[in-house]
């Protein structure tokens, strides 16, 4: 049976409501970061595992970085090539899905941003991504995971919340499984301005699995990094009761 993730009538409804003008805003900035912490230069190959809409890519290729996006919903890859075009940016994109993705060059960084990381049906296939991603570096290329984390979700923790986006009132309900080994996000769409019990548009449920920091770390040491260190930020603040996202740097 195929993931949620691989549907891509899921994207169609959702990604309007999580890539909102918030987080398109914000990808110059995240891609300038990047680039700094993983000491890139002009020309140096960069591969975006789970490239979604091409959000960072393109501003990655706008830095003059030589940039690959891997993405398993064609969909998606397609609106990154229309982006990348619209800006002028060469853009390589590739379907496949990062539990089987074998790169066929080395590259001298790797991302994989926004919280696209946990939700496989198990943690062997979680860390067959991890392994891939490695596979997919020179020696001593840096690797970029932005996270939620066991710490995030229990620093941020909310029941859920009621938002008007995309031309639909979005509700949210967040169960946390297990001893915080995982969060179950409910996402309830429905028609903007209709009465409270209106039937929904589409109704959504899907599991994160859960790491914290450290765990994490150790893991990808497993997976073929050498070394992995948790931040609290892309300024690479530590990663205490301060933090705002998890941010691993990893090396190869």
């Amino acid at each position: 049976m195929a993931e949620w993730f691989e549907s891509e009538e899921f994207w169609t409804y959702y990604a309007p409501i999580m890539f909102d003008d918030a987080r398109w805003a914000e990808a110059p900035d995240v891609a300038r970061l990047v680039k700094e912490i993983a000491g890139l230069k002009e020309g140096d190959s960069v591969l975006d595992a789970g490239c979604g809409l091409g959000r960072i890519s393109v501003e990655l290729a706008a830095l003059g970085l030589d940039v690959t996006g891997v993405d398993i919903i064609q969909t998606e890859l397609d609106a990154a090539a229309e982006s990348a075009e619209a800006e002028g940016v060469p853009l390589r994109l590739i379907n496949s899905d990062l539990r089987t993705f074998k790169s066929d060059r080395l590259y001298d960084c790797a991302v994989n941003l926004y919280t696209s990381f946990g939700y496989c049906d198990t943690e062997e296939e979680d860390m067959q991504i991890l392994s891939n991603i490695a596979a997919s570096l020179r020696k001593d290329g840096i690797f970029i995971l932005e996270c939620v984390s066991r710490e995030t979700s229990i620093k941020y923790w909310t029941p859920g919340e009621e938002f008007d986006r995309a031309g639909y009132t979005v509700r949210t309900h967040f169960e946390v499984q297990g001893a915080w080994e995982g969060l179950s996000s409910q996402w309830t769409l429905y028609p903007l301005g209709e009465p409270a019990d209106s039937k929904p548009v589409v109704d959504h449920v899907f599991v994160q699995r859960l790491y914290s920091a450290a765990d994490l770390c150790e893991k990808m040491k497993k997976c073929g990094f050498s070394e992995a260190k948790a931040y609290g930020d892309y300024d690479l603040s530590p990663y205490d009761q301060n933090l705002k996202t998890m941010v691993i740097v990893a090396k190869k």
